[in-house]
């Protein structure tokens, strides 16, 4: 992505913590035409002493979007963060344009398909830890010839990351705005609230 060096997380310091803490993402490959094929999807992050970041998810089987990842395993995953439109009254001079601030993650992944129903079935209950820990008692609870008919209707995959950018754009090359710009975002809806948030975090970071 367009990543100016002021908008860039250069050692990766937030990166972690927004595809955590917003883990529905975009998986995107090349189809059968050459054309990005996307797919919508939850991803949980692991890490681990002996491998470098990966993503684990899975989609249905009748979703095309593992067949690409089977012949062509490289792809992209996207992660969006807070974002929120800026209004140019925040500026103390009227030769300025609307923007959109926002904070996303990119990477490049090499995709391993799981199809062994015991790895399937550690990677649903690590998506349950994520998202529901409570649930993980119930999925037991309905049995082996359950778990095994819902596992057969999905294809899992492990994804390593690689070139992973992480970009924090919220106007940091316009201090003149800034207590506007932070005013205008907390007295907005939750999305602003949060970006008003990672401002006055920013900031406090640039000075320690």
């Amino acid at each position: 992505m367009y990543l100016p060096p002021h908008f860039a997380d250069k050692h990766l310091i937030h990166a972690r913590e927004l595809m955590r803490a917003h883990p529905f993402a975009s998986l995107i490959s090349n189809d059968e035409e050459g054309l990005p094929f996307v797919t919508h999807l939850p991803l949980h992050l692991h890490e681990s002493e002996d491998r470098p970041w990966h993503l684990l998810g899975h989609c249905a089987r009748p979703n095309p979007h593992w067949r690409y990842l089977e012949a062509r395993p490289k792809a992209v995953v996207t992660f969006l963060g807070p974002h929120g439109y800026l209004s140019p009254q925040v500026y103390p001079d009227l030769t300025r344009v609307p923007t959109w601030n926002y904070l996303a993650v990119h990477a490049t992944v090499e995709a391993r398909l799981i199809h062994d129903p015991g790895e399937k079935d550690q990677l649903l209950k690590a998506l349950i830890g994520d998202h529901e820990p409570r649930y993980a008692q119930q999925w037991r609870d309905l049995g082996p010839e359950f778990a095994e008919k819902m596992l057969k209707g999905i294809v899992a995959f492990d994804l390593t990351l690689s070139n992973v950018q992480c970009k924090l754009k919220l106007n940091q090359h316009r201090p003149e705005a800034f207590d506007a710009m932070l005013a205008a975002y907390e007295a907005g809806d939750e999305q602003s609230q949060a970006l008003a948030q990672w401002m006055q975090r920013l900031k406090t970071e640039a000075r320690e």
